[in-house]
């Protein structure tokens, strides 16, 4: 009884601590494949306005689909431009944020909200 009930308290223990550690973990790690596709995406998207000097479109899906974004709702991460030429990745998983993103002003990931609205 008492080993059982040994074990228990330390499993449970250990699921907790398991958790806080990866709470505290960067998001380069707790993120990489997003923080690697969105990163493959943003340099597609600075090789376009080096090419064309602009932005692609929020809503040109044709290009945006030749860029490497998904067009169907669950397509991650979103892409906002505004009209001052900067833009935004934001990966938005559920409704309250913050979100992972990249603001292309910071030119860093972040765990924030979004800074560009359309």
């Amino acid at each position: 009884m008492k080993k059982t009930l040994l074990i228990s308290i330390s499993v449970v223990i250990l699921i907790i601590l398991s958790i806080v550690v990866y709470w505290n973990l960067p998001i380069e790690v707790t993120r990489k494949s997003d923080i690697k596709f969105g990163t493959e995406l943003i340099e597609k998207i600075e090789n376009y306005k080096k090419i064309n000097g602009k932005l692609p479109e929020t809503n040109d899906w044709q290009t945006l689909e030749k860029l490497g974004f998904k067009k169907d709702e669950s397509a991650k991460p979103t892409y906002t431009a505004d009209v001052d030429g900067n833009y935004e990745l934001v990966y938005i998983d559920g409704f309250d944020g913050p979100y992972l993103l990249w603001n292309s002003q910071e030119k860093k990931w972040t765990v924030d909200f979004p800074k560009i609205f359309q």
